[in-house]
């Protein structure tokens, strides 16, 4: 993965720490703990593992705990801070800027100061909030923005409002998490989100969730349905896919039915996956025959200069 950019990368700043754990989520998502985070840290993780750059987002569950000002704050917060670590780090670090969702008002405000004043490479949004999942109505003047701001929207899974009765106990990371994006994605699509807003770039996670399995089947009901139609393969091919995750041996290969390696992207998941494990992944994905000669050219910076032109001119200048 040498030079590569990394585009689904966290970071976990001591104000996020607190607010999480004092919103009893010191456990997100069912996983054991909220991992150790800093920036020399990720920077040396990346070293390891050949990354030249990295997108740094907040991962689920987000800013949002159940009070709209205390979120609208600690996403000001959140997000001051990440562009403080691209301003120390500005050839390393680029930013994803998070949004006080549900909370439109809100949410329209940071995307302003994130793009306008921070400078931020893009946004993250989650695959649901409240219990309304991307692609519903409420979410349009949000769409609008960022459409007219033509940006790159990286999209992350978290847990579902029914997870206590769907996820036996366990992280909702290994089952939720795929379903969260293939329902976030079956939506934007079928709900016409990706015709009306064509200029948003988005970044689908997961090497696409459980989509490259059920694309058909969405396909299939898309054209039973009675309604306009909709063109599910197109909309599929023309996302961005990152590889966050166990992209092999299996998911890989099917995603790429569905689309082609010009639009996929590297993806570590770090901290959440530990760097022994991202560094594993990554030499598994380097030595892949899925993407071999050409192929893998724009899985590690191909993709992403399109996307974040900025990062690619600074880490090919230093070389």
């Amino acid at each position: 993965m040498a030079g590569g950019i990394d585009v689904h990368a966290h970071y976990i700043t001591p104000r996020l720490r607190a607010a999480m754990e004092a919103a009893g989520h010191g456990q997100p998502d069912g996983m054991p703990a909220i991992p150790d985070w800093g920036p020399e840290a990720a920077l040396a993780a990346m070293d390891r593992t050949g990354i030249a750059a990295a997108l740094l987002s907040v991962s689920s569950p987000g800013v949002h705990y159940g009070d709209a000002d205390a979120a609208s704050d600690l996403a000001r917060e959140v997000n001051d801070e990440g562009a403080s670590l691209v301003q120390a780090h500005p050839e390393r670090f680029g930013l994803l800027a998070s949004l006080p969702l549900p909370d439109l008002p809100g949410a329209l405000a940071e995307t302003r100061h994130a793009l306008d004043d921070l400078g931020a490479d893009g946004i993250t949004l989650l695959t649901s909030y409240a219990g309304r999942h991307l692609g519903d109505p409420y979410y349009e003047p949000l769409m609008a923005e960022l459409d007219r701001r033509r940006a790159v929207v990286l999209l992350h899974p978290t847990s579902p409002p029914c997870w206590e009765a769907t996820s036996a106990g366990r992280p909702r990371p290994m089952l939720e998490f795929p379903f969260e994006t293939t329902r976030a994605v079956t939506n934007l699509i079928l709900d016409g989100v990706l015709d009306r807003y064509p200029a948003i770039r988005f970044i689908v996670p997961h090497a696409g969730g459980a989509l490259p399995a059920l694309a058909d089947r969405v396909a299939a009901f898309a054209l039973a349905g009675g309604g306009p139609p909709v063109d599910v393969f197109g909309a599929l091919r023309g996302l961005y896919y990152d590889l966050a995750g166990f992209a092999l041996p299996r998911l890989l290969p099917a995603l790429l039915t569905l689309t082609d390696a010009d639009h996929l992207l590297y993806g570590s998941d770090y901290p959440y996956t530990p760097d022994w494990v991202v560094h594993g992944l990554a030499e598994a994905l380097a030595d892949s025959d899925c993407l071999t000669g050409n192929g893998l050219e724009p899985t590690r910076r191909g993709a992403a200069a399109t996307l974040f032109p900025r990062l690619a001119s600074a880490t090919s200048a230093r070389g």
